[in-house]
Formats: structure tokens, sequence, C-alpha cells
């Protein structure tokens, strides 16, 4: 059944997904004023437990490696950085959306899972690339590319499992299934999403454009690299988003990214070896 629709229809009355934790909004809005100090945001996190919980059991797994255990938020702050811990508290806060989605359709714990390998490795990816200090960004861009997919799963479950099983049986794309059947992609609700959330323009762009790197104008390198590590979470099987069909990484990634191509050789081993414990330390259903 093919059907037509908007991003923001499929949005309407999904109130877990209508706006962004409160405690992140308090952080983001501490970052970006010049007058706050790390205490200011650490008071905030602090507020959460939920948050600070979640924080703590990252910042001391695998994520980092730190040799010495860091337990109070004010010297996670001062170690990682403000913006970084910022980018983290979303990444992280994105766990409250994995409910809700049909156990039937996809496992949430799979879908999970494959939204974890892909921040990794995007961060892996930025930090062997040297792509700049908040290689944070990275992962929480990795982390939520596929929140619009999340939308279908809710809101439109049978039509999502038709979609599922028409690419399990013809080998399309599920991208280009889903902007048959309903007339845009879950890219597209990825995007009008960080509209409404007024996230950083980066993260538009990486959600946006992921499965189309070369049409990404401002932020290419974050773009290419959540495309590469997408690729390669499936290509390892660690978690499954629904897909059954991923074409092979278009030559003109490298290019536009300055990534070199040598990453796909070393990137996998460095993901095993964080992989099971950030899962662990945020897996919360």
């Amino acid at each position: 059944m093919i059907i037509r629709k908007k991003p923001e229809t499929l949005l309407k009355d999904l109130v877990e997904l209508s706006s962004l934790p409160f405690t992140y909004i308090k952080i983001n809005k501490a970052v970006n004023n010049p007058r706050s100090s790390t205490k200011d945001i650490s008071d905030i996190i602090s507020g959460d437990p939920n948050l600070t919980a979640r924080l703590l059991r990252l910042v001391n797994s695998a994520f980092y490696g730190f040799q010495s255990k860091i337990d109070t938020v004010s010297r996670a702050v001062a170690i990682v950085g403000t913006q970084q811990i910022r980018d983290l508290a979303l990444a992280t806060s994105v766990t409250r959306l994995f409910k809700g989605v049909p156990e039937d359709l996809i496992s949430m714990e799979s879908l999970w899972r494959h939204s974890v390998a892909c921040g990794l490795a995007a961060k892996i990816l930025a930090t062997v690339s040297r792509c700049g200090t908040n290689v944070e960004r990275f992962f929480t861009a990795g982390m939520i590319h596929d929140i619009g997919r999340l939308v279908i799963y809710k809101k439109i479950p049978e039509t999502a499992r038709d979609m599922i099983l028409r690419c399990k049986e013809s080998k399309e794309p599920l991208y280009l299934v889903e902007k048959e059947v309903i007339g845009f992609d879950h890219s597209d609700i990825g995007r009008t999403l960080a509209q409404s959330w007024n996230l950083p323009p980066s993260l538009e762009e990486v959600l946006a454009y992921h499965h189309f790197p070369w049409e990404a104008k401002r932020y290419p390198v974050e773009t290419c690299a959540v495309h590469i590590a997408d690729y390669v979470a499936h290509e390892m099987h660690l978690g499954d988003s629904g897909t059954w069909y991923i074409p092979p990484l278009d030559e003109k990634v490298w290019e536009l990214s300055g990534i070199p191509v040598s990453v796909l050789s070393t990137t996998p081993e460095q993901l095993r070896t964080e992989f099971e414990d950030v899962v662990q330390s945020l897996w919360e259903i």
C-alpha cells in the first residue's frame, strides 16, 4: 500500500518525541552562555539522577579508557569539557526514545545496539582522522542518525513491517522503499526533528544526508563519517536498524571527508574493544 504523508504528520501527537529532555535544554543553554561556569553545568546535570548515572557510566567505560575512576559530575565536566559533556548528554538522553516500538516489528535492543555501534564507529573515525577535538559530536550524530526510523516504527508499524519485508525480499535499501511508500524517508523525519529541537546545524545535516553525504554542504566530514560508520556497523552485524540491504560505500565519501580508506582496516578492531562496555553503560530498558 502506498501512502503519502509529510514528516510533520507522523510527529503529530507523538509526545515522547515532541521535545528534548528538559535537563538537556538547560545544559545546552548554560553551555551557550559565556557567563556559565563548569559548576553551573555540573549542578544542572547533578539535579537529574538518571542522566548523572548514565554520563558517569559512559565516562568510566571504554569510550574514554581513563585509568582512574571518575566518580563526580564536576570532575567529568572538568576533564571531558563542557561542550563535549553537552553532546554526550544528548546522546545518552535518547535512551528513553527507544521505548514503545513493537517487539514483533524490530527488537528495541537490536536497534539500540546498531545506534551505539554507529556512534562509536563515527567517533573512532573522527579520532584517527584528527577531525577536531570534540569527537563526542560524531558519537552523538551516529547515535541519533536513525531517529526518524523510530517515528515510522511507532506511528505506522504495519506499514513499516511491509516495507521491511519488501526490503528483505527485493534487496532494496530501506530508505528508498520508505521514500516510495510514504513519500519521504527517515532522514526527512530526522531533519524535521532536528529543526523542532533546535539542534546544532551539524546534527541537522547529518540526520538529513547520512545516506547521501555528498549533498551535505556545510558539514561533509561529519556526514561522511556517519555514512561510513553506518556501513561499518551493518557489515559487522552490530545490531539492526530494520534494513536488509546496505549499498556499497561510494568512493566520493573518502575525497569529501578526507578520511583515509585505510581506517576500514583498523576501525572494526577498536569498535569491538569498546562496543559491549559502552552498550552496557547506557542500556536502560
